[in-house]
Formats: C-alpha cells, sequence, structure tokens
C-alpha cells in the first residue's frame, strides 16, 4: 500500500487492535465518549493530518477555513463510523433489521440487476461507512459479497480485517498479490457474485483522468475495462451513517459504458459518471470523506502512487 494513504496514527496496529477489541466488551456509550476524547486529542496532535485534511476540503469550500475544527469534525465522524461497523458485528439479527435501511425501490433494482447473471461491480470511495457495507451485504440482504482491496500496510491490521471479513462470509481478494486478480475477480462476477472497490485511489498506471470536485483526479480504470469486458454491471453504492447504529445504503443506477465511443472515451466517461456521484456525496457531508493525506498532491501528472 502507498505509505502516504497510511501515515496518520488511525489506522496503525495497536490503535486499530485496541479499538476492535475495546469495542466488543465496552458499551456504546462508553466507546463513543473515548472516541469523542480521541478525536480532540487527534486534531490537536496529528499536525500533518490536521493539514492534509484541510488541504483537501479546500476543493468544497473557500480557502481559509480554520483548520482545526474541520478536521476534528473528520476525526469523530471517522471514529463513530469505526465503532457501530465493530458493534454491527456481533448484532442480532433483529437488531440488523433496524441497523440497516434501503430504499425498496433501490433494492428492487438491485436484485433485479442481480437476477441477470452476469454479477454485479458495486463501486465507491473512501466515503461514509464502506466496511459497514459488508455487514448489510451478507447478514442483512443475505448476497453473495467479494471485497477486492489492498493489503493492510500493517499486519496486525490486515489480519484483524480478514477475520472480520472470513466471520461475516466476504470473500477476499487482495490486489497486487497475484497476476491473476483480473481472472479472480471475472470468476467472482461469472459466479454472480456482487464485487466490491473503491476507486478514488489510484495504484501505479491503473487509472483515468476525471474532473472531481472541480479538480483533476485519477480514478481507478480496471473496475469500469471488467464491467466492459464482462457486461456486469457497474453500481456507484454508499453507505452513510446516520445515526446513533444507524446506516442507509445509497446505491445509484448503472452506469453504461458507451459502445458509441472509443474504448478510452467510454472508460473515461464512465469514471466521469462515478467521479460526479461520489463529488455529491462529498459534497453534501463533507466529514464523511476520509483521505487522511493530501490527496489532491496524489493527483500530479508525474505521481504514480508507488511510494
Amino acid at each position: 500500500m502507498p505509505r502516504r494513504w497510511t501515515l496518520h496514527g488511525l489506522n496503525s496496529g495497536p490503535i486499530f487492535a485496541a479499538t476492535y477489541h475495546g469495542v466488543r466488551l465496552l458499551p456504546r456509550s462508553v466507546c463513543y465518549a473515548i472516541a469523542h476524547v480521541g478525536s480532540w486529542m487527534a486534531s490537536h496532535m496529528m499536525t500533518e493530518s490536521n493539514a492534509a485534511l484541510g488541504a483537501n476540503l479546500e476543493a468544497i469550500s473557500a480557502g481559509g477555513d480554520r483548520v482545526r475544527p474541520r478536521a476534528l469534525d473528520v476525526y469523530r465522524s471517522y471514529t463513530q463510523d469505526a465503532i457501530d461497523f465493530l458493534k454491527a458485528l456481533s448484532a442480532s439479527d433483529q437488531e440488523l433489521q433496524t441497523m440497516f435501511e434501503i430504499a425498496p425501490d433501490r433494492l428492487a433494482y438491485l436484485r433485479a440487476l442481480h437476477a441477470k447473471g452476469q454479477g454485479i461491480i458495486l463501486v465507491t470511495g473512501h466515503y461514509g461507512n464502506w466496511e459497514a457495507g459488508a455487514v448489510m451485504m451478507s447478514r442483512f440482504l443475505h448476497l453473495p459479497l467479494t471485497v477486492v482491496a489492498m493489503r493492510e500496510a500493517n499486519p496486525v491490521v490486515n489480519r484483524i480485517r480478514q477475520r472480520i471479513r472470513d466471520l461475516l462470509g466476504v470473500e477476499t481478494l487482495e490486489v497486487r498479490q497475484s497476476l491473476d486478480t483480473p481472472l479472480q475477480i471475472r470468476r467472482a462476477l461469472s459466479q454472480n457474485r456482487f464485487v466490491a472497490l473503491l476507486v478514488d485511489r489510484h495504484l501505479g498506471r491503473d487509472r483515468v483522468g476525471v474532473t472531481f470536485l472541480n479538480r483533476h483526479a485519477w480514478f481507478l480504470r480496471t473496475p469500469i475495462v471488467l464491467a466492459s469486458l464482462t457486461g456486469a454491471p457497474l453500481v456507484p453504492c454508499f453507505i452513510r451513517r446516520v445515526g446513533r447504529g444507524r446506516f442507509v445504503a445509497l446505491p445509484g443506477d448503472a452506469i453504461e459504458i458507451r459502445s458509441n465511443l472509443s474504448r478510452d472515451a467510454a472508460i473515461q466517461a464512465a469514471a466521469q459518471a462515478i467521479a460526479d456521484q461520489l463529488g455529491e456525496q462529498v459534497r453534501a457531508h463533507p466529514e464523511c470523506w476520509y483521505q487522511f493525506y493530501r490527496y489532491w498532491d496524489a493527483q500530479h501528472d508525474d505521481y504514480i502512487g508507488l511510494d
């Protein structure tokens, strides 16, 4: 994993492990109280991440806002998302019925796409509680899910995340660990599984240019290429916390890979459609956009995302 993605301390092994085990044992109210204090401390001590958050959010609102309050909002949203996700892992079936919501017409739309038998490629960004989406898919909607993810830089974090997905019955494909990852993704789609990917961070030359929040950015190219090759619907989907232990799923319409354009133009148009939908979500809830490094610096033409 590129180091700059995880330079902040929130994803370190000791903090992640302590959070994972502590949330399982402590009442939610106590976890929230600890997170409230911890977020305040982070907003005063994590100067590099604070500056990065401030720089990132300048794309959404006029510059000159004080960095610390903006960073604090993001830290608090992030820690509450983490707590609610971990609490969801041990929730009863009855609790899950009130924990997740999705509009009936959106759920019917997803099921109709799934009934076509070509699998579905779910794409999202580092926004909201995408990890909670795994709980929703596996335990609430009972749909087969494969997550395509980078191996975590910290082995402790990677091991815990893998354990969580195993307990949920969610298949994980780690990119850059095998030369046949695209073939594994195609296999999952051929089994009519939902394949979920985060697309707002590019890896090396696997990228396509978009306009995101009125700025140039690189999104992942491979998910769109796979949708074009397999015929699997390409569906943006976002999971957002809407209250104490409650989430709403926001799937959009499938994005068309246009046949009346050249291959590169069709891929770019599809990527732009994803960027537009993600941008709408980030503008509405900027505190839910979790980029703790200088995101815009990584969008320069000469940056290939390998450091």
